[in-house]
């Protein structure tokens, strides 16, 4: 077993708290930031200032889309305590991917970015920015599984962990945390290797909805729909929805010699 006395506050300044989960959560998207600049000095088909844009407009309404899914699975608390809807804790990865996307969808529809390519180009850096995420998680106290007697359970000691008093648990963030850096390591082998554009993406939102399906089986949660918790529903929506997607677009995998052909055509030019 493995004790964790972390406080999730960092420290305050009056009436301002800084957590371990909000430092996790902002280095988790710095990162994704970087890898996506770390992708356009390698040639990925994206301005800086569509990059810049794409941040501005995706950083926010993931944000507002992270807190609304909470809101939602969370309903029977918040419908009875509505003034913490706007100033409580607690956000959904789900909501806030879905969010980002859909921010960047519409800018991408008045900018004529290509937001296949786009999405295929941060697929990796979302990976490890949500294993980031997952740090801020685990020291949070928050996102754990269910009681276990495995050696490796966590037991959250101090009394400000959102995790107190929940005995021995799976350290679900922690198996989250190795998942994500081995998709990164599948969608890096990828990359340039499939099409059309969004292929790649495609790739992860299908591993990580499948991922997300059978890890809650073990992780706390409310059921939300049939049994399921509100994450696995909505895994299932996504699968169904990349399914029909990888099959009217015909996805497919990109020869090698045609990759070879392809950068010594970038050289010429």
């Amino acid at each position: 077993m493995i004790k964790i006395g972390v406080d999730p506050t960092i420290f305050s300044i009056g009436p301002f708290h800084f957590a371990w989960y909000g430092l996790a959560v902002a280095l988790g998207i710095m990162f994704v930031v970087f890898w996506a600049s770390y992708e356009i000095k390698k040639g990925a088909r994206i301005s800086y200032d569509n990059l810049l844009m794409g941040a501005i407009v995706g950083i926010p309404s993931g944000i507002i889309g992270a807190r609304l899914v909470h809101v939602i699975d969370r309903w029977e608390y918040y419908s009875q305590n509505l003034g913490q809807i706007i100033g409580g804790d607690g956000l959904s990865i789900y909501g806030g991917i879905l969010g980002a996307l859909l921010g960047i969808w519409i800018y991408s529809r008045y900018s004529k970015l290509n937001f296949g390519h786009l999405l295929d180009v941060v697929a990796p850096g979302i990976a490890i920015g949500q294993a980031i995420g997952r740090v801020g998680c685990t020291l949070n106290g928050c996102c754990y599984g269910d009681h276990t007697t495995v050696s490796w359970g966590i037991e959250y000691t101090n009394p400000n962990s959102y995790g107190y008093g929940a005995g021995v648990v799976h350290p679900t963030q922690v198996y989250e945390i190795i998942f994500m850096v081995t998709l990164f390591i599948i969608l890096y082998k990828l990359r340039g290797r499939l099409k059309p554009d969004g292929s790649l993406a495609m790739v992860y939102f299908a591993g990580y909805a499948i991922w997300r399906f059978f890890i809650d089986f073990i992780r706390e949660g409310t059921p939300f729909l049939f049994g399921l918790h509100q994450a696995q529903v909505i895994a299932i929506v996504i699968l169904i929805v990349i399914i029909a997607l990888a099959v009217k677009n015909k996805v497919s995998f990109v020869k090698k010699t045609d990759i070879v052909e392809k950068e010594e055509e970038e050289v010429g030019n």
